[in-house]
């Protein structure tokens, strides 16, 4: 038997290893798939408690106004939803999460593949990374190798951001935050990754705004 033929397989056949690493690959698709369409639903139901109209949610998502309206009222409830504050400094663990997110995003738009936090967002964008007690601390080992390698070519700000995240990270909350309302960590962090990349490329020369 020829090395080529022992790294088909005795019989060329599609082995039990390949068909696993495939499902592996082929449930990571679906899980993301899946996980995003509960994210929307959660966003839905949270804009709806923020008083915006179905229209408009409709209008955003790029969905038909019954279906935002049928994703509305499975998560209506009697009581008013609490109002959730959106200010970028706060402290508990999925939002501070969700902001070290979107500075690892404009970190690795900003140089590009030279950056060494550039694979780990584009893993977490595809939801082959989740956020972990593990992964968190990957992600923020990456973004400040980023930020001292390239101190000259990053905005004051993003140091700035990474330095009050990283504290936050370290010293959790001893109680729950007062805002998040009925948000899921999934909502909150994806708000503040939001909102954390609109602070950074807003703020003049990368400067920081906020907390």
């Amino acid at each position: 038997m020829t090395g080529e033929e022992d790294l088909r397989g005795d019989s060329g056949a599609l082995t039990e290893e390949q068909a696993e690493r495939m499902f592996a690959g082929m449930n990571e698709v679906i899980r993301a798939g899946e996980e995003m369409r509960r994210l929307r639903t959660e966003m839905i139901r949270v804009l709806a408690g923020l008083g915006w109209t179905q229209d408009r949610i409709a209008r955003l998502a790029d969905m038909s106004q019954p279906a935002v309206s049928k994703q509305a009222a499975k998560h209506r409830t009697d009581e008013p939803p609490t109002p959730m504050a959106l200010s970028l400094d706060q402290h508990d663990t999925p939002w501070l999460e969700g902001r070290l997110w979107g500075l690892a995003e404009e970190i690795s738009e900003t140089l590009g593949d030279t950056a060494r936090c550039s694979r780990y967002v584009d893993a977490v964008a595809r939801g082959r990374k989740r956020f972990t007690p593990r992964n968190v601390d990957e992600l923020r080992r990456l973004v400040e190798e980023d930020l001292t390698l390239h101190r000259e070519e990053m905005p004051a700000g993003y140091r700035k951001a990474y330095d009050r995240i990283s504290r936050g990270l370290d010293v959790p909350p001893k109680t729950a935050a007062t805002s998040p309302a009925t948000a899921s960590a999934s909502v909150r962090r994806a708000l503040a990754h939001r909102i954390q990349r609109d602070h950074l490329s807003s703020a003049p020369n990368g400067g920081w705004i906020g907390g």
